[in-house]
């Protein structure tokens, strides 16, 4: 016999995520564009779905480029800078090279 999901009284809104709450505050938010580089041993890791969930950071994906070799990302980060900080030094620690983006001209 199926268990009914009791229902939610209307208007109830989701539970927020910490994703959610920075979005909601942006103010002291900065936001970091970064080059990732994964070793062959690292690319099947969701690397950045655990950025997400150890730091309370908002992740966007700008771009990528994935081989059974090498495992190129473009990541845009936004947090408060410890933030943003400690989530660079877990990824260095966890094997991946970081590097800046460039700033681009015509973005800017």
């Amino acid at each position: 016999m199926a268990v009914k999901p009791k229902n939610k009284p209307r208007g109830a809104q989701p539970k927020a995520t910490d994703a959610s709450k920075l979005l909601k505050s942006r103010v002291g938010l900065q936001r970091r564009r970064l080059w990732l580089m994964f070793p062959p041993r690292k690319i099947r890791n969701p690397v950045i779905w655990e950025l997400g969930r150890k730091f309370k950071v908002i992740t966007n994906i700008r771009q990528a480029s994935i081989t059974d070799e090498l495992g190129i990302v473009c990541l845009e980060l936004e947090g408060r800078a410890p933030e943003i900080g400690a989530s660079i030094r877990w990824l260095e620690r966890s094997g991946i090279n970081v590097e800046p983006v460039e700033i681009n001209v015509l973005e800017s």
